[in-house]
């Protein structure tokens, strides 16, 4: 029932964000001022829908200039969204992460929960994160001195989806221009999709620059969770629940957690509780 009212939620937020009806009816994108602020989770600012801007994009169109008081406003923004609520944004706000919690509900004759170079592949975000949203983008730039979102132009599957098919589908225009790069990113998207099928959320766990970076907060935020050490009975529910495969009983704060919740709808004890800047508080343990 948890993940029915976590998935409700993600849904009506999807819907928030992206509520610029015309924009479905006409292929055209909004132009508002809410499109100078950006929104918390992986929303494609090209989403003939969406309202506001993606951090990760807004990012990279503005950090090869330094002047430019945009980029500091992203920067800001991404910090305080972390330090507020941390991965929170992936298990709750973020589009995307609904689309893939909502594919890999599709049947599958055998799913893929971990492997041998899982936690490695985790550290493949960073890389992303280092590389193609800030080092190429601040780095090659053109004769003005502006570099290319090049995470957002070779890699990114939420633009495709959520940009690429709807404006090439409502523009003929558009579709004469299509090319190379198109089909390079609706491979990667295909992919995406049927990796999701196998594997839980395998964009947030081995892709997302912007997870890269709201992981980095994960343990200090003000919002997380806590383990009371004298209510756990390290019956390892928790950890078999958690689908990022997370042990809460090793680190509850993990990098990885993406706060979905359903650690502590296992936990038979009550020993994991989440809220702001909570105190542990200890909980007996219930007799047998």
């Amino acid at each position: 029932m948890k993940e029915t009212k976590r998935h409700l939620f993600q849904g009506l937020w999807f819907l928030a964000t992206n509520s610029y009806m015309e924009g479905f009816k006409t292929g055209k994108i909004y132009q508002g001022k809410m499109k100078n602020l950006c929104v918390p989770g992986m929303n494609c600012y090209s989403c003939p829908g969406a309202k506001g801007a993606c951090p990760i994009g807004a990012l990279q169109a503005v950090i090869g200039n330094m002047d430019y008081k945009f980029s500091f406003y992203v920067v800001g923004f991404l910090f305080f969204i972390g330090a507020l609520m941390g991965r929170f944004v992936c298990g709750w706000l973020c589009p995307f992460g609904l689309v893939q919690d909502l594919l890999h509900k599709i049947p599958f004759p055998k799913k893929i929960k971990s492997f041998k170079a899982d936690k490695h592949l985790r550290k493949l975000k960073y890389a992303i994160l280092l590389i193609f949203v800030l080092l190429l983008p601040l780095f090659l730039v053109d004769v003005l001195g502006q570099g290319s979102p090049y995470f957002c132009k070779l890699i990114c599957p939420v633009g495709m989806l959520e940009g690429g098919l709807p404006l090439v589908l409502k523009n003929e225009s558009m579709r004469g221009a299509v090319g190379f790069l198109y089909a390079w990113k609706g491979a990667i998207l295909a992919a995406t999709i049927f990796l999701s099928i196998l594997i839980y959320r395998p964009f947030c766990k081995y892709i997302c620059p912007l997870g890269a970076v709201y992981s980095l907060f994960n343990p200090i935020s003000v919002f997380k969770y806590r383990l009371d050490d004298k209510a756990c009975i390290n019956c390892g529910a928790c950890a078999r629940a958690c689908k990022m495969n997370v042990n809460p009983v090793e680190n509850e704060n993990s990098a990885e957690c993406i706060r979905c919740g359903q650690c502590e709808k296992a936990c038979p004890t009550g020993a994991i509780t989440k809220g702001l800047c909570m105190k542990q508080k200890t909980k007996a343990i219930p007799e047998n």
